[in-house]
Protein backbone atom coordinates (compact mmCIF):
# COMPACT_ATOMS: atom_id res chain seq x y z
CA UNK A 1 0.00 0.00 0.00
CA UNK A 2 2.74 2.47 0.97
CA UNK A 3 4.76 1.46 -2.08
CA UNK A 4 1.85 2.20 -4.42
CA UNK A 5 1.22 5.55 -2.72
CA UNK A 6 4.92 6.43 -2.89
CA UNK A 7 5.08 5.54 -6.59
CA UNK A 8 1.97 7.61 -7.36
CA UNK A 9 3.34 10.55 -5.37
CA UNK A 10 6.71 10.34 -7.07
CA UNK A 11 5.01 10.37 -10.49
CA UNK A 12 3.06 13.59 -9.86
CA UNK A 13 3.79 16.67 -11.93
CA UNK A 14 4.91 18.50 -8.79
CA UNK A 15 7.50 15.84 -7.89
CA UNK A 16 8.75 15.77 -11.47
CA UNK A 17 9.03 19.56 -11.52
CA UNK A 18 10.99 19.50 -8.25
CA UNK A 19 13.39 16.88 -9.61
CA UNK A 20 13.97 18.85 -12.80
CA UNK A 21 14.28 22.31 -11.29
CA UNK A 22 17.71 23.75 -10.67
CA UNK A 23 16.40 26.27 -8.09
CA UNK A 24 13.15 25.00 -6.59
CA UNK A 25 14.41 21.80 -4.97
CA UNK A 26 17.28 23.58 -3.14
CA UNK A 27 14.85 26.29 -2.01
CA UNK A 28 12.42 23.69 -0.67
CA UNK A 29 15.33 21.97 1.07
CA UNK A 30 16.39 25.30 2.59
CA UNK A 31 12.80 25.89 3.71
CA UNK A 32 12.82 22.50 5.43
CA UNK A 33 16.04 23.36 7.24
CA UNK A 34 14.66 26.75 8.31
CA UNK A 35 11.53 25.00 9.63
CA UNK A 36 13.64 22.57 11.64
CA UNK A 37 15.81 25.40 12.94
CA UNK A 38 12.76 27.34 14.10
CA UNK A 39 11.23 24.24 15.69
CA UNK A 40 14.35 22.98 17.43
CA UNK A 41 15.64 26.45 18.25
CA UNK A 42 12.42 27.28 20.08
CA UNK A 43 11.91 23.88 21.71
CA UNK A 44 15.37 23.56 23.27
CA UNK A 45 15.11 26.68 25.50
CA UNK A 46 11.66 25.55 26.66
CA UNK A 47 12.95 22.07 27.38
CA UNK A 48 15.99 23.41 29.19
CA UNK A 49 13.65 25.53 31.32
CA UNK A 50 11.72 22.36 32.17
CA UNK A 51 15.01 20.75 33.15
CA UNK A 52 15.64 23.58 35.60
CA UNK A 53 17.75 26.05 33.63
CA UNK A 54 16.71 29.73 33.86
CA UNK A 55 14.37 29.16 36.82
CA UNK A 56 14.08 32.94 37.24
CA UNK A 57 12.39 33.21 33.82
CA UNK A 58 8.66 32.52 34.03
CA UNK A 59 7.74 29.38 32.10
CA UNK A 60 4.46 30.88 30.89
CA UNK A 61 6.30 33.92 29.45
CA UNK A 62 8.80 31.69 27.63
CA UNK A 63 5.99 29.54 26.30
CA UNK A 64 4.03 32.52 24.98
CA UNK A 65 7.07 33.64 22.99
CA UNK A 66 8.67 30.37 21.90
CA UNK A 67 5.72 28.03 21.38
CA UNK A 68 4.36 29.96 18.35
CA UNK A 69 7.86 29.91 16.85
CA UNK A 70 8.09 26.14 17.34
CA UNK A 71 4.64 25.63 15.81
CA UNK A 72 5.57 27.84 12.83
CA UNK A 73 8.72 25.76 12.38
CA UNK A 74 6.72 22.54 12.43
CA UNK A 75 4.18 23.99 9.97
CA UNK A 76 7.05 24.85 7.61
CA UNK A 77 9.02 21.61 8.09
CA UNK A 78 6.09 19.25 7.44
CA UNK A 79 5.02 20.41 3.96
CA UNK A 80 8.59 21.02 2.78
CA UNK A 81 9.53 17.57 4.09
CA UNK A 82 6.61 16.07 2.16
CA UNK A 83 7.82 17.81 -0.99
CA UNK A 84 11.35 16.51 -0.47
CA UNK A 85 9.93 13.02 0.09
CA UNK A 86 7.92 13.20 -3.15
CA UNK A 87 11.06 13.51 -5.28
CA UNK A 88 12.34 10.04 -4.34
CA UNK A 89 9.31 8.62 -2.57
CA UNK A 90 9.78 4.98 -3.55
CA UNK A 91 13.40 4.96 -2.41
CA UNK A 92 12.64 6.72 0.87
CA UNK A 93 9.59 4.57 1.63
CA UNK A 94 11.71 1.43 1.22
CA UNK A 95 14.25 2.62 3.82
CA UNK A 96 13.65 1.27 7.34
CA UNK A 97 15.23 4.45 8.69
CA UNK A 98 12.43 6.48 7.10
CA UNK A 99 9.87 4.58 9.18
CA UNK A 100 12.00 5.15 12.25
CA UNK A 101 12.07 8.89 11.52
CA UNK A 102 8.28 9.01 11.25
CA UNK A 103 7.88 7.07 14.50
CA UNK A 104 10.28 9.50 16.22
CA UNK A 105 8.32 12.49 14.88
CA UNK A 106 5.08 10.96 16.16
CA UNK A 107 6.63 10.36 19.59
CA UNK A 108 8.07 13.89 19.75
CA UNK A 109 4.72 15.47 18.84
CA UNK A 110 2.86 13.20 21.29
CA UNK A 111 5.33 14.16 24.03
CA UNK A 112 4.77 17.86 23.24
CA UNK A 113 0.98 17.46 23.33
CA UNK A 114 1.06 15.52 26.60
CA UNK A 115 3.42 18.10 28.05
CA UNK A 116 1.10 20.91 26.96
CA UNK A 117 -1.84 19.18 28.67
CA UNK A 118 0.26 18.60 31.79
CA UNK A 119 1.36 22.23 31.90
CA UNK A 120 -2.22 23.41 31.48
CA UNK A 121 -2.99 21.65 34.77
CA UNK A 122 0.24 22.70 36.48
CA UNK A 123 0.72 26.31 35.44
CA UNK A 124 -2.30 28.57 35.84
CA UNK A 125 -2.75 31.80 33.92
CA UNK A 126 -1.53 34.05 36.75
CA UNK A 127 0.70 31.68 38.70
CA UNK A 128 4.11 30.41 37.80
CA UNK A 129 5.77 27.07 38.24
CA UNK A 130 8.65 28.07 40.50
CA UNK A 131 10.60 24.88 40.10
CA UNK A 132 10.07 21.83 38.01
CA UNK A 133 8.86 18.31 38.63
CA UNK A 134 10.40 14.98 37.67
CA UNK A 135 7.61 14.54 35.08
CA UNK A 136 8.43 17.90 33.47
CA UNK A 137 12.16 17.17 33.57
CA UNK A 138 11.55 13.82 31.86
CA UNK A 139 9.37 15.46 29.21
CA UNK A 140 12.02 18.11 28.55
CA UNK A 141 14.86 15.60 28.27
CA UNK A 142 12.73 13.30 26.12
CA UNK A 143 11.82 16.18 23.83
CA UNK A 144 15.43 17.21 23.25
CA UNK A 145 16.44 13.59 22.64
CA UNK A 146 13.55 12.85 20.29
CA UNK A 147 14.01 15.96 18.16
CA UNK A 148 17.77 15.35 17.96
CA UNK A 149 17.03 11.79 16.82
CA UNK A 150 14.56 13.08 14.20
CA UNK A 151 17.15 15.50 12.83
CA UNK A 152 19.86 12.83 12.83
CA UNK A 153 17.61 10.28 11.09
CA UNK A 154 16.63 12.86 8.48
CA UNK A 155 20.23 13.73 7.72
CA UNK A 156 21.16 10.05 7.52
CA UNK A 157 18.34 9.42 5.04
CA UNK A 158 19.75 12.16 2.85
CA UNK A 159 23.12 10.43 2.73
CA UNK A 160 22.07 6.80 2.33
Amino acid sequence: MLTAFAAALQDTDLATALRQSFWVYPLVNAGHIVGLALLFGAIVPLDLRLLGVWRQVPLAAMSRILLPVAIAGLLLAVPTGALLFSVRATEYAAMPLFGVKFALIACAIANALLLRLSLAWTVHEHSELAGTTPRLQLAGALSIGLWLAVITAGRMIGYL
